[in-house]
């Protein structure tokens, strides 16, 4: 994993092209790059984080931020409830239910 103000990429190996390639993973737009070495690597992620920056700001528009922790979930009422009850039973707040729950199924 990689980072660069606040943006996060995952990195590949590809052995035949004998080249690493990279993208950025916390937010919607794209963002890729490549090298042929550690040092060209991390610099080119830096230069097309920087790149696109750049590119919204000359477009005037804002650029996708990283993830802010933030989402609306529409559930069922009675299934709002159910998990309240049992949050407050384990001491825990709804946030941290979920989150819990949330980080045990994407691991």
């Amino acid at each position: 994993m990689m980072k660069y103000k606040g943006y996060e990429a995952v990195v590949e190996f590809d052995a035949e092209a004998e080249i690493f390639h990279g993208e950025v993973i916390n937010i919607r737009d794209v963002i890729t790059f490549q090298g042929t070495s550690v040092s060209e690597l991390k610099q080119a992620f830096h230069d097309s984080v920087d790149d696109y920056l750049d590119f919204c700001k000359e477009r005037g528009e804002e650029p996708d931020k990283p993830f802010s922790g933030k989402f609306m979930v529409r559930i069922n009422p009675e299934l709002h409830k159910k998990i309240v009850i049992k949050a407050k039973k384990e001491g825990q707040s709804l946030n941290s239910l979920v989150e819990k729950i949330l980080y045990l199924y994407a691991n």
